[in-house]
């Protein structure tokens, strides 16, 4: 039987993961590679249970590290799993290191690769993410671009050829699982939250957690906020808090940091929060699939779309430009859905079996 070779490692990459898996496995034997980016339980393992995603094939147990040294002992272990599996595509996800090894060890041993969320830019090379993302498109044999503008960036970097837009598959994994979260989740109860009376926010990005003075600038613009602010902690957030001796950003009292959270109650606090600030990409594509206002602290974004819609405000970390964000009113915005139609999973797998046969 035609065999894929599939590769997760991070939050973000698990949800997408989840759809995708269940329609590619009613025609394809897919294996699953967990490179153990992500390997905290509230990071991992909930994701697995959560989303019905089979359990990985094999756990490499990589976990955190420098990015070299994370990437090249990816690489070296996901080779020996495909030299073993033999398969006749590779798919990767995103813009990980995870995503980046996939590639790159595949393409060593002249296996095709898939690359799904293809053709996002932030044009910022700075991001190890950017770097990644780039360089996967270029060494994939499929692409699937998410929205129009991310098959432009592939045109304008001379990527043509199998590239397909089918959609989101971000989209595909909200839509199934809203109602099972609506069903399930207890999170505003736990939480003593009322629906609209909080922010959410995350923040994990290198940039915002390995800067001092960005996090400082944040914590500061939140210690002004009208409303509380729930904060679902990254470890490495935590970490360089208590680094850089500011664990008492954490002690006003009108923040509520929580551990991170399932994929379901993470839905939920998105959906019934009155604003979201993340430095995530995954993040503000859910806040607009929720149609909540997002104010995204970075300087850019690869979500363009959300921007220009009026939904999202990239404000960095200006504590100024933070409360000014909040303070606008986003009541009558239009709204317009970029992300598909909610079938990206299918069509993704009709595509692979239409080129299984050029293969």
């Amino acid at each position: 039987m035609f065999k894929i070779v599939t590769i997760v490692g991070a939050r973000p990459q698990f949800i997408k993961a989840a759809p995708v898996s269940r329609e590619l496995r009613k025609n394809f034997n897919e294996v699953l590679i967990h490179t153990g980016q992500h390997y905290d339980y509230n990071m991992s393992d909930i994701f697995f249970k959560e989303l019905n995603i089979p359990e990985p094939d094999y756990n490499l147990g990589v976990g955190s590290g420098y990015h070299g040294k994370q990437t090249g002992e990816m690489l070296f272990k996901i080779e020996e799993v495909l030299l073993q599996e033999k398969p006749n595509w590779l798919l990767i996800y995103g813009d990980t290191n995870s995503t980046l090894a996939g590639a790159l060890a595949a393409s060593k041993l002249h296996i095709p690769v898939i690359h799904i969320e293809a053709g996002l830019r932030s044009f910022n090379r700075k991001m190890p993410e950017e770097i990644n993302r780039v360089l996967a498109d270029h060494i994939s044999t499929l692409l699937f671009p998410p929205t129009e503008v991310a098959v432009k960036h592939l045109k304008t970097e001379g990527l043509t050829n199998n590239v397909h837009n089918v959609g989101d598959v971000m989209y595909d994994a909200t839509l199934y699982n809203m109602e099972i979260a609506q069903k399930k989740s207890t999170i505003l109860k736990d939480l003593g939250l009322k629906e609209k009376d909080f922010y959410l926010s995350t923040i994990h990005r290198a940039e915002n957690t390995d800067n001092k003075d960005n996090l400082a600038a944040i914590f500061k613009a939140f210690k002004l906020l009208d409303k509380k602010i729930v904060l679902a902690i990254h470890p490495r957030t935590k970490n360089k808090l208590i680094e850089y001796n500011m664990s008492d950003s954490l002690e006003n009292s009108n923040i509520q940091v929580i551990d991170p959270v399932g994929y379901l109650d993470m839905l939920i606090l998105e959906m019934s929060a009155d604003k979201i600030f993340t430095d995530s990409g995954g993040v503000q594509k859910e806040a607009y699939f929720m149609k909540t206002p997002c104010i995204t602290l970075r300087t850019e974004t690869e979500w363009v779309e959300t921007v220009e819609s009026g939904w999202n405000t990239v404000v960095n970390t200006d504590s100024n430009k933070i409360l000014e964000a909040t303070a606008k009113s986003y009541n009558d915005l239009p709204y317009e859905n970029f992300y598909g139609d909610g079938t990206a999973s299918k069509k993704i797998t009709n595509v692979i079996s239409y080129y299984k046969g050029q293969h």
